[in-house]
């Protein structure tokens, strides 16, 4: 496994794939093709060294592994939303 975090997108897709069971749900949520989730995916399982999904005709569930780092990967992006919510008291003093 990587020591390094991985990319900030593919948490991303994770979170809307594992959230929609469904790479092209995720994908209509982000605003990309299914082909994007899909390469972002397998970008994280060989950046993690470990399978995330199961993947079927019916769509994707998590595996064990997918499951407990969902819950860390949340976490963190929960906290990046409010940080970015939290900025919004200075808005008007450090525009641009």
């Amino acid at each position: 496994m990587n020591a390094r975090l991985p990319p900030l997108g593919t948490l991303l897709a994770f979170e809307a794939a594992a959230q929609f069971d469904s790479f092209a749900s995720a994908a209509k949520h982000l605003h990309v093709t299914p082909a994007a989730i899909s390469q972002q995916m397998h970008t994280l399982e060989s950046h993690l060294d470990l399978l995330l999904f199961t993947r079927s005709k019916a769509g994707v569930k998590l595996t064990r592994a997918g499951e407990s780092y969902l819950v860390f990967v949340k976490s963190a992006l929960d906290k990046l939303r409010i940080g970015q919510k939290h900025l919004t008291q200075f808005s008007d003093l450090d525009v641009l």
